[in-house]
């Protein structure tokens, strides 16, 4: 099994306090934001089970996201809608999710180190990007569970309004269904116009709510 102490305990060891881990969720989906997370856990912090929230059944995820928010140091936040995901392209719009959620977690404490999946960052503090690091840091495990479920209750409330689109399961990804909906009903305002194929039925959206083409 992978050690996800490994990266902090070799921190701590060389006297850093504050380890930030960072990871995001939303880069594939057709539709919202993209989602990030800053988690700073205490030295101690010890929870069986939590890895990559991909790999967690839904029910877990909730269940580390409540302890994760009660026993963190910090979390922090960033969004990026999908206008400007359109705007920057995924990847910038990434990098600047990650950096509101450092932002939102550095006014809550001295941050002095962060972990980061995958996505190397520019900071005035020393980072470490970690490929698939959500499996292999626990700070960055601890993000991904709060991002992911953050972004999941979007979803959740975007499907009430726009039930055709499955998003309660599918969560924006482009399913068979998805892709179906937006075919049928065209796009809704939170669709990513740069995005295939929603870039196809750009000329079909309604600021109010999706458009009916029956």
């Amino acid at each position: 099994m992978e050690d996800l102490y490994k990266y902090e305990r070799e921190l701590y060891d060389k006297g850093v306090n504050f380890i930030g881990g960072v990871d995001e969720v939303g880069r594939g989906p057709l539709i919202g934001s993209v989602v990030t997370a800053c988690v700073v856990l205490p030295r101690d912090f010890k929870l069986e089970g939590l890895t990559d929230s991909k790999k967690l059944s839904e029910k877990k995820r909730n269940y580390f996201y409540d302890i994760i928010m009660k026993e963190a140091l910090a979390v922090g936040i960033g969004e990026v809608l999908e206008k400007e995901i359109d705007e920057l392209n995924i990847y910038e719009a990434t990098k600047k999710a990650m950096g509101m959620a450092i932002d939102n977690v550095r006014k809550q404490i001295d941050l002095d180190y962060v972990l980061i999946d995958a996505m190397p960052l520019e900071l005035d503090i020393p980072t470490m990007s970690i490929i698939k690091g959500d499996a292999k840091s626990i700070s960055i495990a601890a993000a991904s569970v709060i991002a992911k479920v953050t972004r999941d209750r979007e979803m959740y409330e975007l499907d009430k309004k726009y039930p055709m689109y499955d998003l309660a399961h599918n969560k924006g990804y482009p399913t068979k269904r998805h892709i179906e909906a937006i075919e049928k009903y065209g796009i809704t305002k939170y669709h990513r116009l740069s995005y295939k194929p929603v870039m196809l039925y750009k000329d079909k959206i309604n600021e109010g709510d999706c458009v009916v083409n029956e």
